[in-house]
Parts: C-alpha cells; structure tokens; sequence
C-alpha cells in the first residue's frame, strides 16, 4: 500500500470537514428556501406568485447542474470567496451551491406533510403567520425533517467524494490518487469501505433521531 494509516485519517477528517461545513451552510439557506416554497404557494400563508415562481425556478435550475459541472462553473466564485479552487476549503463553496436547493425541496416536501388541520387550528387561536410556521408547520414536520437532511449529508457526503476528482482534498482525492492513478487497490478499498461504514452510521443515526421525535 503506497500510503500509511495518517493519510487516511486525515482524509476521513477533510471529508468530514466538507460534509460538515457544507451542511451547516446549505441548511442555512435551504431552509430559509424551503420554507418561502412552502408559504408563497398557492392557497398557503404568504401566497405569493412571483416570488414561488422565481425561488422555484433558481432551485430547479441549480439542482439540474450535475455537481461536477457546477464545481467547475464556479471556479471563479469559489477563489474570490476564499482564495483558491483548490483544497478543502474550495470544495465547500461548490458542495454548498450544491446541496442548498436540493435541502430546499427536501424541507419543502417536509413541511407539505403536514396536515392542513393543524394550520387551520392555529389560525383559528390567532396565531400570526410567523407564529404558524415556526410554532405549528416547524415542530409537526420535525421528524419528516430529520429525516430530510440526513439524506442531504449522505448526499453531501459522496459529493465530497466526487470533489477529490478535481483537487477537493478527502477520501474522494485519495482514492483517486493513489487508487486509481498509482492502481493501489487497497487503498481503494479501505477509502470505500469508510464510505459506506460512514453513510450508514449517518443514516442509521438520523433514522434513530427521527423516530425519537414521533414518538414524543
């Protein structure tokens, strides 16, 4: 094997890194996206045509770029915002653009369980339409949520794999590198198997989480 056990332990932490960052940021705006397809719809909270139609249209659009092409496309973008398109840190920028919208329509699917009893409940106790979303909509798909951005992270996740192609640093670079290029195939299996050990603790916890909140 033409590389020691602290290579991949320091890939599994810059994949780790990039799921993790990536996450964090795409929930940030997929979440605010999700809920605005949500409450701008016909017949919801906030209808809202021009809006709906807008907000779904740059989703849409976004999540039919395949990853690696958008990785490329916004090579630019990615090394004003932090300098390089190389590492790590580049590859966050791409997963974020990617993974973003894909979060929006998950949380909007969520949120659309939820059945209208319930918001019609609360607007017959007065509750404002921000009182609704964050007190009624919010906690009654909480577990429909979970569930939600659990596949995101495991999308997220081999999307960070894909990122070690073109120079994004992880497990993804190392299989490439010494895997595929130099025709080590052990490394490739190690680096395959801490994929999928890793997506299905992730699943398997989210999984877990997700039925702990039904059940409450």
């Amino acid at each position: 094997m033409l590389v020691d056990s602290q290579q991949i332990i320091d890939a599994l932490i810059e994949t780790l890194a990039m799921t993790g960052f990536s996450l964090l940021f795409s929930t940030l705006i997929g979440l605010p996206l999700g809920v605005l397809l949500v409450i701008t719809r016909k017949g919801h909270l906030w209808e809202n045509a021009i809006i709906f139609n807008i907000l779904n249209g740059v989703v849409n659009i976004f999540r039919s770029v395949p990853f690696i092409i958008l990785m490329v496309a916004i090579v630019p973008l990615t090394r004003l915002i932090v300098g390089t398109s190389i590492g790590t840190a580049a590859a966050v920028v791409p997963l974020v653009f990617y993974a973003g919208p894909y979060i929006a329509r998950l949380i909007e699917n969520s949120l659309l369980e939820v059945d209208p009893g319930v918001i019609e409940a609360a607007e017959a106790m007065g509750a404002t339409p921000t009182q609704i979303i964050f007190k009624f909509i919010v906690p009654e798909a909480l577990s429909s949520l979970v569930l939600s951005l659990t596949i995101a992270t495991v999308g997220l996740v081999g999307a960070s794999a894909m990122a070690g192609a073109v120079g994004g640093g992880g497990l993804g670079d190392l299989a490439i590198t010494y895997g595929y290029q130099r025709f080590d195939t052990l490394v490739m299996i190690i680096t395959v198997t801490i994929l999928v050990v890793l997506v299905q603790g992730l699943q398997s916890s989210g999984n877990l989480l997700s039925k702990k909140i039904r059940r409450r």
